[in-house]
């Protein structure tokens, strides 16, 4: 399977210099927060793809509620044609799929959350987690702590996360929230026992063997 994932920044490749084909051989797109709405739409309209995602910390849509449940923030489209899979595990071509996105707290946005309210939402999804028997993909906006987050107070990382990784043994982590551009010489690929971490930044492609 081949996976395009992307985060924090429209690709020029796929959104202002798009040319017919260049999606026709991506799997599944997999979408780790702060994009464009119509942007997402775009992708999964020109591709053949699915596409899934969870939010950044800067998203003014929340796929989880229902239009007239939107009360703190103003009505903003959705990504037409996608599928959010905040606090979901799903199940993609035999591929378990887990998101959880948001970053750590410090202005108190829509999509911020502290330690304790992420430890929350992962303990809510141990009954998905078992029926599953595991998962394979955990996508977050956040990186986990000290594996490509940030220096200063916004872009921190979740200890929770880390315990996951221990608990669960994904074979992936992706995320974003952490630009390429913060830091030149900070290591895209990073790995944590048997879970490879990816910073999704604008596009990385991952290839895996077909389930």
């Amino acid at each position: 399977m081949k996976l395009l994932l992307v985060a924090d920044k429209e690709s020029p490749y796929y959104w202002d210099y798009f040319q017919p084909g260049r999606l026709d051989d991506i799997d599944l797109i997999l979408a780790c927060g702060d994009l464009k709405a119509s942007y997402l739409s775009f992708l999964v309209t020109m591709g053949h793809a699915p596409v899934l995602y969870v939010h950044g910390n800067h998203d003014k849509f929340d796929g989880r509620r229902r239009p007239e449940d939107e009360t703190a923030a103003p009505a903003h489209a959705l990504p037409e044609g996608c599928d959010c899979i905040e606090d979901k595990l799903v199940t993609v071509n035999g591929i378990r799929i887990l998101g959880l996105g948001g970053s750590a707290v410090y202005s108190g946005g829509l999509h911020q959350y502290t330690e304790r309210q992420m430890v929350r939402r992962i303990r809510k999804l141990r009954f998905q987690l078992w029926r599953a028997g595991g998962v394979d993909i955990v996508i977050t906006h956040s990186p986990a702590t000290g594996y490509g987050d940030g220096e200063d107070y916004a872009h921190r990382g979740f200890d929770c996360l880390v315990d996951l990784m221990d608990k669960y043994h994904p074979k992936y982590l992706i995320h974003g929230h952490v630009h390429a551009n913060y830091n030149v010489n900070r290591p895209r690929v990073l790995q944590h026992g048997d879970t490879t971490i990816i910073n999704a930044y604008e596009r990385y492609i991952l290839e895996i063997p077909d389930p």
